[in-house]
């Protein structure tokens, strides 16, 4: 029987929330990987991820960068070792945001413990910018489709004000910016379906008010961890990185130049997977599936599958799910045998 092909996506931060908690232990307990994740950060001078993940309550220290992003990253890597290769043939592999560092491991651009240590050591670097934050726009109507006035009313404000693009979801959008800026942005917003939500403890990622992230993130990582991609992996601008066509220190400069000083084009990165490599599923990584949204606003736009509108989607999905979310238990077992 002919493998199923899928486009894996990789989440970013903001996935690991009070639901997620005990995620590891539900899903990897025993699991050797998260043992060798658990020493690194034990012989760093951390707390370990199964303390983090095992705690009795969900406490702000998990919404912290330092933990976040390994615990993410974590959860979404030993999620994507447990898919059924014997069924499934991976042809692609993208993220959002952080979720790029996760994606290199499962494209493996760099080993696990490389990949785990720029997570880990990736979600401290993020906390030295020039003050700002992010606050996420819904620009999608109920029906998931996005007005071109509205988006362009919506830019004009940016233009004003001086706020950047930090992430392009879908129906959604990150903006980024210092907080005076954002503040009189928000301000001036035409109606939105939904108030615009500042992200705690975020920085102004993906802008070029992350330089010292960058300057600190290429003193910390060698080039020479990384190398070429086994499987295709599709960066935050669209651009398909192949093995035997990339360069390791091209790669290195993208992880921590562009990708950080940069807007994260997460609609173009899916759009590229499903035109590209025209995948039988995406399948979302855990922890979470707040991406699942933005995936299928992004084949609504591209009409993907005569996927047209929302009810559309939500029809497909529970027929024959296209995307599989791993933090969907009754979604999961399609994959994870």
């Amino acid at each position: 029987m002919a493998k199923e092909t899928v486009l894996v996506v990789c989440p970013g931060r903001g996935t690991y929330n009070a639901p997620e908690l005990g995620y590891l232990g539900r899903h990897h307990a025993g699991s050797e990987w998260l043992a060798r994740f658990d020493a690194m950060r034990i012989e760093a001078g951390k707390e370990a991820l199964s303390a983090l993940d095992g705690a009795a309550k969900f406490t702000p220290a998990h919404l912290r960068g330092d933990n976040a992003a390994p615990l993410i990253h974590a959860c979404a890597w030993l999620d994507f070792l447990e898919i059924d290769r014997e069924r499934f043939e991976i042809v692609a592999v993208t993220g959002n945001s952080m979720g790029w560092y996760t994606a290199l491991a499962c494209a493996g651009a760099v080993s696990p413990e490389h990949g785990f240590a720029i997570a880990d050591g990736m979600g401290i670097n993020s906390q030295k910018h020039v003050p700002g934050g992010q606050s996420v726009l819904v620009l999608a109507a109920e029906d998931w489709t996005v007005d071109p006035a509205l988006q362009a009313e919506v830019e004009a404000a940016m233009a004003r004000h001086g706020v950047l693009p930090s992430i392009r979801l879908g129906g959604m959008l990150v903006v980024a910016g210092p907080v005076a800026a954002l503040d009189a942005f928000e301000k001036d917003l035409p109606p939105l379906s939904r108030p615009p939500m500042r992200l705690a403890g975020h920085g102004p990622f993906h802008t070029p008010l992350m330089q010292q992230s960058s300057d600190a993130a290429r003193a910390q990582f060698p080039a020479d961890w990384f190398d070429q991609p086994q499987v295709p992996l599709i960066d935050g601008r669209g651009k398909v990185w192949r093995r035997f066509e990339s360069a390791r220190e091209a790669l290195w400069d993208y992880t921590f130049g562009h990708q950080i000083l940069a807007p994260y084009d997460f609609t173009a990165a899916m759009t590229v997977g499903i035109r590209e490599f025209a995948p039988d599923r995406v399948v979302l990584l855990g922890p979470g599936e707040t991406l699942g949204g933005a995936i299928g606003q992004v084949l609504i736009a591209r009409k993907w599958m005569d996927i047209a509108s929302r009810s559309m989607f939500t029809a497909r999905q529970g027929e024959d799910p296209f995307l599989i979310g791993l933090g969907r238990p009754c979604q999961r077992s399609i994959v994870i045998p």
